[in-house]
């Protein structure tokens, strides 16, 4: 069977999976790389849309609509008197050298967005913040002419920066759907002893690689369409629990040896 039909079948047949228990190890983890890629790319592709898009509007927005600022002993200081606040193509953009705007009251009026508060750098993208205080830059003066000629920097080099991030970005995805997957083969092999079933971790673990299936792929298409379920992670773990438990159920049990 392959990694495509596997796919299909593991989001509604136990019985199939419960099949699957003996397939080579390699062929398991090559699905759990698969599964891993298919659920990181809505997300990574909202990311690199705000990341691209970001960009650009804080080019413009920081050369027409910001003020003359420099950026020395850590702290801010601007040219006004009171702090600016532009939204530009869906983009919240604020500057603030009184310190009264934090970078967690920035992240939480915007999922797309960029800051430069009286200590911090503060961007947020698909609703990810993220902060970089001036204290990384000791001993180094910003302006606004320095500032924007390094977004042109980063803009030019988008192309490489893009597919690097997205790798990093899988390689830590896939790395925590095997510490996932090890955690819930470890409730897979109680339930196993519970229904006095007669297979060991390994199997329990390559059950649970296919388990996890129809629970990642719901959550994948909700990222397609940029939508939050509350308590995600508990459904996620619930849903794969149930499947492995009705897998497991469907393994027969070992026949007992005659008197």
């Amino acid at each position: 069977m392959n990694i495509f039909k596997q796919l299909i079948v593991s989001l509604y047949s136990p019985k199939d999976i419960a099949k699957f228990r003996f397939q080579g190890i390699g062929k398991t983890i090559l699905f759990v790389f698969f599964i891993t890629l298919i659920s990181m790319l809505p997300s990574f592709l909202y990311l690199s849309s705000a990341i691209i898009k970001g960009i650009d509007t804080s080019i413009t927005t920081l050369n027409e609509d910001f003020p003359n600022f420099e950026i020395k002993d850590g702290k801010l200081f601007m040219d006004a008197e009171k702090p600016i606040e532009k939204s530009k193509n869906g983009f919240l953009f604020i500057m603030d050298d009184s310190g009264n705007v934090t970078s967690e009251d920035f992240g939480k009026r915007t999922n797309n967005g960029f800051a430069i508060l009286h200590h911090e750098f503060a961007f947020v993208g698909g609703g990810t913040l993220q902060t970089y205080p001036y204290s990384m830059l000791e001993g180094i003066e910003i302006s606004k002419s320095d500032l924007c000629s390094f977004l042109h920097d980063i803009d030019n080099m988008i192309v490489i920066f893009l597919p690097i991030l997205g790798v990093v970005t899988y390689i830590f995805s896939a790395g925590l759907k095997f510490i996932e997957i090890s955690i819930l083969a470890v409730i897979g092999l109680l339930m196993n002893n519970s229904l006095k079933r007669n297979i060991s971790y390994r199997h329990v673990w390559r059950l649970t690689s296919y388990s996890v299936t129809l629970p990642t792929v719901f959550f994948t298409i909700m990222a397609l369409f940029n939508t939050s379920v509350v308590g995600g992670i508990f459904i996620h773990w619930f849903v794969t629990i149930v499947m492995l438990y009705l897998a497991i159920k469907e393994i027969p049990k070992p026949k007992k040896n005659p008197a």
